[in-house]
């Protein structure tokens, strides 16, 4: 009986550790763990030797110059400005020679929408499924949502800040 209650935990663990690697992505190094129905991955793993940048929070840059200074009018909606705050990230990460798939991990800090009282998080996924998840760009990152009382700016619904890896080449 005694052997039995050892043969048992063993067995259990060994299966564990067989079945671990079904559960992680791993491209070029990095560990993904956990990606499965929603767009994020629970842990990420990084490679000795990695080297790891920081990028500021970015908000959306005006949309319609035509709107008051600071307003919402002139940033948009959530979806809006996640996206455009999405594209400037992506474009200070080209100026580095990274992508969106070297992001292993993203703060988002949101506000409520005035009119509405309430958190786009909808509106803010819908921009955020364009670049994290698809099959052009599948690499998740761990990711945060925060609701904030406000932003530096008052017309930021959203501002995103992310760090990326970039791994030692080979």
């Amino acid at each position: 009986m005694r052997l039995l209650k050892t043969l048992i935990p063993a067995a259990a663990l060994t299966a564990l550790a067989i079945a671990a690697p079904a559960l992680a992505h791993a491209e070029g190094g990095i560990v993904r763990h956990g990606e499965g129905k929603f767009p994020i991955s629970s842990a990420i793993e990084v490679p000795a030797g990695a080297t790891t940048i920081y990028l500021s929070g970015m908000g959306a840059p005006v949309q319609d110059k035509a709107a008051p200074p600071k307003s919402l009018e002139a940033y948009g909606d959530t979806r809006t400005q996640t996206l455009a705050s999405l594209q400037r990230i992506e474009s200070e990460l080209k100026k580095l020679n990274l992508t969106m798939g070297d992001i292993v991990q993203m703060h988002i800090y949101m506000v409520a929408d005035p009119r509405t009282k309430q958190l786009d998080f909808d509106g803010m996924m819908k921009a955020y499924t364009q670049y994290f998840g698809t099959e052009k760009q599948p690499n998740l990152p761990v990711r945060s949502a925060f609701a904030v009382a406000q932003l530096a700016n008052p017309g930021w619904l959203i501002e995103i800040e992310v760090t990326a890896v970039r791994l030692p080449k080979k």
